[in-house]
């Protein structure tokens, strides 16, 4: 498979195949990326877009990136964090939005109940972490990158990135748990409770 690096280098002279083969490449993982960072599949498109456009004016001032995949995730968190600092964010109601579920025809509607159960305690958890806590969750579980990706990301030391993880998950597994009590309790004497795993991977 070609390099994100050559596609670059190719895109840079104006070869239209490879910007398309780029985009194909990364399209989907930026758009779930900025997707569950602002809950919103329409202003995530709108970011992705935004950060294609910023590669092609990085690509026609002849800079190419040197690490493709980082600079992209780069640029759509920097994006997201000019959003939410935006007067537009701060006029919308977005808390109380959710984001939209793809539901699996094959799945059973018991099973399509639990998976937006738990992904409704999921996304609630994650607004218990700070903001920046919430993007190294999102990309170590989600986007499956690793510490020092994430680190060249968010453009903070490695350890950074190890210690608000490791913090991040504790307080998760603390909020998880309270949760996980009270359904306990609230269903004492009524019904059985039923089991769930709540696993932070996809």
């Amino acid at each position: 498979m070609i390099s994100d690096e050559r596609l670059l280098e190719q895109m840079a002279e104006g070869d239209q195949a490879a910007f398309e083969a780029f985009v194909h490449r990364y399209h989907v993982p930026i758009h779930q990326y900025t997707e569950r960072l602002l809950k919103d599949s329409k202003k995530a498109e709108d970011v992705v877009q935004e950060t294609f456009i910023r590669l092609l004016k990085q690509l026609k001032s002849k800079q190419i990136p040197t690490y493709p995949k980082a600079w992209l995730y780069r640029v759509a968190s920097n994006i997201c964090k000019d959003y939410w600092r935006s007067a537009q964010y701060r006029s919308e109601d977005t808390a109380k939005e959710e984001m939209p579920i793809t539901v699996d025809q094959q799945a059973s509607v018991v099973e399509i109940y639990e998976r937006q159960e738990t992904r409704k305690e999921m996304l609630a958890s994650l607004k218990s972490l700070s903001e920046s806590q919430q993007q190294i969750v999102t990309l170590r579980f989600y986007e499956d990158m690793k510490l020092k990706e994430i680190a060249d990301i968010l453009d903070i030391p490695l350890g950074t990135v190890k210690s608000n993880l490791f913090h991040a998950l504790k307080k998760l597994k603390g909020v998880l748990s309270k949760e996980a009590e009270k359904e306990a309790e609230k269903n004492e004497g009524t019904t059985q409770s039923r089991p769930r795993a709540v696993s932070t991977r996809r």
